[in-house]
C-alpha cells in the first residue's frame, strides 16, 4: 500500500508556478500510488456547476481524472478555500470529505483533516466558515453565474491568503495542532494528518508501546512538501529534491 498526502497548493489558475509543479508531481504518481489524499486548499477557490469548472483549473482537473481512471483512488478533504467539491467530483468516483474523517491504512487508524477548525479561539473565522458552508449560502451561489462567482472568489481568496499566511505558518498554530494530535492518540488513533498550517512537520511518539505519527503537510507555495505512507512507514518529502525533509 502506497498513499500520498498533499495539501495547500492554493492553485488559482494555470499561469501560477505551483500549477506546473503540481501537474508534474501528479504525473509522477500515476501507476505508483494506490491512494492520493488531497487534504484541503488544493484550489485557492472553488465554485462549479455539475459540468464545468473554472477554465484555469481545467488541465489539473483532467489530470486528476486521468489518474483516477488509471486505478489510483483519490480523496479530497475540503479546506477553507475549496468546498462544495462533491457537486463536481462525486460523479467520477472521487471521494469528498467536507470535514475530518477516519481513514484505515493497513490496519492503522488515521485522523485526517484540513485542520482549519483546530484553533477554536478564532471564533470569527469559525462563524464565517459555518456561513459559507451553510445551505443558504449554497443555494445563493447556485443562483449566481459562474463567471461572477469566479471573479468574486479570486478577489476574496487573495485577500484571505494575504491576511492569514503568517497566522497559518505560526509556531502557535503548529503547537495547537500537536496538542490536538496527542488527544487523538489517546483515543486510539495511530496517526493524525493535517494541512492548513503551511509548516511541514513530522513527529513520532511511542505511546502505550505503539508508534504514533503526527504530520502537518506544509504547502506547494514555498515548501513543495508531501507525505508518503508505504510499507507501514510515514515519510515527509519535498518534490524538488525527492528526498526526506
Amino acid at each position: 500500500m502506497k498513499a500520498v498526502f498533499i495539501s495547500d497548493a492554493h492553485l488559482d489558475g494555470s499561469a501560477c508556478e505551483g500549477y506546473r509543479y503540481v501537474m508534474r508531481f501528479l504525473d509522477s504518481l500515476k501507476g505508483s500510488a494506490d491512494e492520493i489524499f488531497i487534504v484541503g486548499d488544493f484550489f485557492d477557490f472553488w465554485f462549479s456547476d455539475k459540468n464545468s469548472v473554472y477554465p484555469g483549473f481545467y488541465d489539473i482537473v483532467e489530470k486528476l481524472l486521468e489518474i483516477k481512471k488509471s486505478g489510483t483512488n483519490i480523496s479530497f478533504f475540503e479546506g477553507n478555500h475549496d468546498f462544495f467539491l462533491d457537486d463536481y467530483f462525486a460523479k467520477y468516483g472521487i471521494k469528498v470529505f467536507p470535514d475530518a474523517a477516519t481513514i484505515d491504512l493497513d490496519g492503522k487508524k488515521l485522523f485526517v483533516s484540513h485542520g482549519d477548525t483546530v484553533d477554536d479561539s478564532n471564533t470569527a473565522y469559525l462563524l464565517l466558515r459555518r456561513v459559507l458552508r451553510s445551505r443558504l449560502f449554497y443555494a445563493i451561489q447556485k443562483k449566481m453565474s459562474s463567471r461572477i462567482l469566479w471573479r468574486i472568489s479570486r478577489m476574496m481568496s487573495k485577500i484571505s491568503r494575504s491576511r492569514n499566511d503568517e497566522a497559518r505558518s505560526s509556531d502557535r498554530l503548529a503547537a495547537r495542532m500537536s496538542t490536538f494530535a496527542m488527544k487523538k492518540f489517546e483515543k486510539g488513533f495511530d496517526a493524525v494528518v493535517m494541512g492548513h498550517c503551511h509548516c511541514p512537520t513530522l513527529e513520532r511518539n511511542v505511546i502505550n508501546n505503539r508508534m504514533k505519527t503526527f504530520a502537518i503537510l506544509g504547502d506547494w507555495i514555498r515548501h513543495y512538501s508531501y507525505l508518503v505512507y508505504e510499507d507501514g512507514e510515514f515519510v515527509m518529502k519535498r518534490y524538488h529534491f525527492t528526498r526526506d525533509l
